[in-house]
């Protein structure tokens, strides 16, 4: 008698892979919200899926969703934050628990339907500092699109003790409960990726200065710059020990790396020895670490490897950055995983759908049997062909594994 062969869920195909398992069949899995959003926003959303939830889309379409959260927050005592849209003040609380603190995201309290420029000013009994965002109004029909950070945190060497004031003063604030009814309603056709800060240089970089200013504080201000560094290492520490509390499997930070801004010197003096630290507090966990990598990792290739990291999701390769996937895949033969390895502007109408498909073949073929993640990098947008992303999921699904 014939056995019948298991169906693996999405979710099992991710976990079999971050452990170096083959399951029935590769994962693919990726976020279309930004897709779906915007075709609902329009009224463009294609009969065949008219009214359905996006866990719905997903299935029907044949990509796993993949969502990002964070299980823990910061409550900054001692600290009053104020939110001012357009001048006039929107919000206001004493001691805030925060998520992203600074700026990896903006706080769900500032406005996403109409244009403006919003300012989050946080107040310390030893002085205050402001992030400022701007939302257009060409984002507003962009469904999904996230106020954009126009200052940072610090803007003058003043700051850097307000800061100081801040971190020595944050608490971790557990949203375990949280995190666990998010899984529960994403289901075993997705992933929800505990999506952590930024470590240090990465956060010094992109939320708390700025590259032109990260720049020059390494020549002007480099005390300051290393003793903030310090203080998020061992913020980073403490979040990463509180987070042996849980069964999570895997962390991932959420770097945004890109080889052009974190170029190679800095990477080796200042990510290198920080990616290995908190990746042997997490396989001392028993978890996997990765890190959202959808930048242009061409400058960086050969030094990925030895980062400790087990992921690197979203990887996006050319022709939307330098860095070919061949390449990639040929350099972390040992490791780390790929998550990702189809760039999202192959799904656009304006690419022909032979180089499109052309892509998807040669990049299975290169493949073969070996563990990948694949997904769409950064995302689906919503100027991408559903048709593709069905096209790749059928292909995939037609990938034999044996």
């Amino acid at each position: 008698m014939d056995t019948i062969e298991k169906k693996w869920t999405m979710r099992e195909r991710v976990l079999a892979v971050m452990d170096g398992k083959l399951p029935d069949r590769l994962p693919f899995i990726d976020r279309i919200e930004i897709w779906y959003k915007g075709m609902q926003a329009r009224g463009t959303m294609p009969e065949a899926y008219a009214g359905m939830s996006l866990n719905a889309v997903h299935k029907a379409v044949g990509i796993g969703r993949e969502k990002f959260s964070i299980p823990y927050a910061l409550k900054l005592r001692g600290v009053e934050m104020r939110i001012l849209f357009e001048g006039d003040m929107i919000y206001r609380t004493k001691d805030p628990d925060v998520r992203y603190f600074p700026a990896q995201y903006a706080p769900e309290e500032i406005p996403r339907d109409r244009p403006g420029t919003s300012i989050v000013e946080y107040q310390t009994p030893v002085g205050s500092v402001s992030v400022s965002y701007v939302f257009a109004a060409s984002m507003i029909s962009l469904c999904g699109m996230e106020p954009y950070l126009t200052t940072h945190l610090i803007k003058e060497s003043a700051d850097y003790h307000i800061i100081e004031y801040i971190l020595e003063h944050a608490e971790y604030v557990p949203l375990y409960e949280e995190f666990a009814a998010e899984e529960k309603a994403v289901g075993s056709h997705g992933f929800v990726v505990p999506c952590i800060h930024r470590i240090p240089f990465q956060q010094a970089l992109l939320e708390y200065l700025g590259e032109m200013s990260l720049f020059q504080a390494l020549y002007d201000s480099r005390d300051a710059l290393d003793r903030l560094i310090h203080l998020l290492d061992r913020q980073m520490v403490e979040i990463l020990n509180r987070l042996g509390e849980t069964s999570l499997p895997y962390i991932e930070f959420g770097d945004n790396l890109d080889g052009m801004m974190t170029n190679p010197d800095l990477f080796r003096q200042y990510c290198i020895p920080q990616y290995q630290k908190y990746t042997g507090i997490l396989h001392a966990q028993g978890k996997k670490a990765g890190s959202h990598t959808d930048g242009n990792l061409k400058p960086l290739v050969d030094l990925m490897s030895e980062t400790g990291l087990d992921v690197y999701e979203s990887f996006t390769p050319q022709p939307l950055t330098e860095l070919p996937f061949e390449t990639a895949w040929a350099t972390w033969r040992n490791g780390p995983l790929i998550w990702g390895g189809i760039p999202s502007d192959l799904l656009e109408e304006r690419t022909e759908q032979k180089v499109f498909e052309e892509f998807v073949d040669n990049l299975l073929n290169t493949v073969g049997c070996n563990p990948i993640i694949i997904g769409v990098g950064d995302m689906v947008l919503d100027n991408n062909l559903i048709e593709r992303v069905k096209y790749i999921a059928d292909r995939i699904e037609a990938h034999p594994l044996k």
